[in-house]
């Protein structure tokens, strides 16, 4: 039989999760010989290329690639190249994949007309610590929970799909050139709008984004994402995102950005308030939601005034 679809994992020092991530996609309903498994180790130094290796060695449809540049983007574009597949599906590192994942996912591309280009699902959380009573139901997209519909959509401007559970046809990706290496984790800093960017690229040749929840996988929730000073940092580095997402949606010059960087700056610079909230404690939501947005401004304001 040939490759329909290839299931890509693209991880990076996350060998505790990835074992489970692996084994839901061993235990597809879909039958083994129409997809396959690509591990991309994204520069690791931890085990991960023995869980690969040696803990599914057994395992006839899974490749393990190293990709040497660090980055998700750069690991996700190393996945679609080297996929087999006619469709690639993405699943993070620390996500589990329910066992008709890949076959809601291919019944998706080849039934809906006219055919997306791009389909995702529902992502559930797995809490592995108490969710924190302070939590906003706005902060939750920033853990990468969706659930937009019980029903099957076609998404709005407003909505996206989640990067831990996507989905392409690999020619479109090729079409557009892959993922902006420029976006998307790289380490330790929480770049992202690399799959927003992706959708309204996508959007640009007239494909819909198809949201179905029945497409469904679940994310672990680590405990070091439950605390306030790793939301205001999120919320940084979404300002730095945003900024970034503009110089590549816009071909802003340096001149552009730096008149653009400097308005918005001395639009802020008016506000001493804001700065207090950078200091300031977080007795409550909203002053929570205040010092994150403040951070989010600054983000915004460096990703505009810095070298790209």
């Amino acid at each position: 039989m040939i490759v329909q679809i290839s299931a890509i994992i693209c991880t990076h020092n996350r060998a505790k999760y990835l074992h489970k991530a692996i084994q839901s996609l061993v235990e597809q309903t879909l039958n083994r010989e129409l997809y396959e498994i690509l591990v991309i180790d994204n520069r690791s130094s931890d085990n991960t290329k023995q869980v690969v290796t040696e803990e599914f060695a057994h395992v006839g449809n899974l490749r393990y690639l190293y990709e040497p540049i660090l980055g998700l983007s750069q690991a996700r574009n190393t996945g679609w190249q080297q996929a087999k597949g006619e469709y690639v599906a993405y699943l993070d590192d620390d996500a589990i994949a329910y066992p008709p994942w890949l076959e809601n996912i291919l019944t998706a591309f080849k039934t809906i007309t006219p055919q997306p280009g791009c389909v995702g699902g529902k992502i559930e959380p797995i809490w592995e610590d108490q969710k924190p009573d302070w939590l906003p139901p706005q902060f939750l997209p920033y853990l990468t929970i969706i659930d937009w519909s019980d029903v099957p959509i076609i998404l709005d401007s407003n909505q996206y799909i989640g990067g831990a559970n996507m989905a392409f046809p690999k020619f479109l990706l090729a079409a557009v050139g892959g993922f902006d290496i420029n976006l998307g984790r790289r380490g330790r800093n929480l770049m992202s709008n690399e799959e927003l960017l992706m959708r309204d690229l996508l959007k640009e040749r007239d494909y819909a984004i198809y949201y179905d929840p029945a497409i469904c996988v679940r994310h672990h929730i680590d405990p070091s994402r439950l605390t306030k000073d790793w939301f205001i940092q999120r919320h940084y580095w979404q300002g730095v995102s945003d900024a970034v997402t503009l110089i590549r949606r816009q071909s802003l010059n340096v001149r552009q950005r730096i008149s653009l960087g400097m308005t918005k700056l001395n639009k802020l610079l008016k506000s001493p308030k804001k700065f207090a909230y950078l200091v300031l404690p977080t007795p409550n939501v909203n002053r929570l939601w205040l010092k994150c947005d403040t951070w989010k401004q600054l983000g915004y304001i460096w990703g505009l005034l810095s070298e790209q």
